[in-house]
């Protein structure tokens, strides 16, 4: 089975993030394998421990992405592919993420494609699917369970604080939510052999793409942190004074009454 996982490089969201000119700093921060991939990553490597096959996991960027790949290696896939775009695409939004990933898939023999549910630091959820759309198999989001019978796969997925339980035919893409299993830890063995392990870059060219083609359709015009929050008010005296307070202040202070 040929199983291909969807790794993408955030920010820590443990470690302090500074905003300066509407962007986010970089020098300094920390990077992990987006949380919600991790789920992805494992998924992969049971469904080839049960079925067989090879588990290749892919990113796009700069080189700087090597560290999560080797990581993805170390838990256990088989081989990783850095698509890298540092040098020729200035903004990357969906469109242009999905696209790229596609004309690397189009030519493979996918059995199984995952990734992860969103993405923690743009939250959209849009790349797997529309990988999906562009190389035209099925998909299903926010998938809690799979199960693969030959060619079969039986899948639950949260919905609306509820559990649907789809099938549903391979060539398949799944995006993986919490819950779907617990990622291991590379161990030390892991990393040894993560080393050894084949890592291929590409450039652009490698894949034919005109990068007129790939043109990000949105642009971020400003990134903010949320305001800090004010400390709140503790209310005192009898409790229909208090009442009273109340009230006031929600009408004069937060004007929501």
């Amino acid at each position: 089975m040929n199983i291909y996982v969807l790794v993408k490089r955030t920010f820590d969201t443990e470690e302090k993030i500074v905003v300066s000119g509407g962007k986010i700093q970089e020098d300094g921060a920390e990077f992990i394998i987006n949380p919600y991939d991790e789920y992805a990553i494992e998924e992969a490597i049971q469904v080839r421990d049960a079925h067989g096959g090879e588990v290749t996991v892919i990113t796009m960027g700069g080189e700087d992405a090597e560290k999560q790949l080797r990581t993805a290696l170390a838990m256990g896939a088989d081989k990783a592919v850095l698509i890298n775009t540092e040098d020729d695409v200035e903004e990357m939004d969906q469109f242009t993420a999905a696209h790229i990933i596609s004309e690397y898939l189009k030519d493979k023999d996918v059995d199984l494609i995952l990734a992860g549910n969103v993405a923690i630091d743009g939250g959209s959820g849009q790349v797997g699917p529309r990988v999906a759309e562009l190389l035209g198999i099925n998909y299903v989001t926010t998938i809690t369970n799979l199960e693969i019978d030959g060619t079969t796969a039986t899948i639950k997925r949260d919905v609306e604080g509820d559990t649907e339980i789809l099938e549903a035919s391979l060539p398949l893409l799944v995006t993986a939510q919490q819950g779907l299993n617990e990622p291991r830890y590379p161990s030390l063995p892991g990393i040894m052999k993560a080393k050894k392990k084949p890592l291929e870059e590409l450039e652009l060219d490698d894949l034919d793409i005109d990068e007129d083609d790939i043109e990000a359709k949105t642009e971020t015009i400003e990134i903010y942190l949320p305001p800090k929050k004010e400390a709140g008010k503790v209310l005192e005296g009898e409790l229909a004074d208090q009442v009273k307070e109340l009230v006031s202040l929600l009408h004069s202070e937060a004007k929501v009454v």
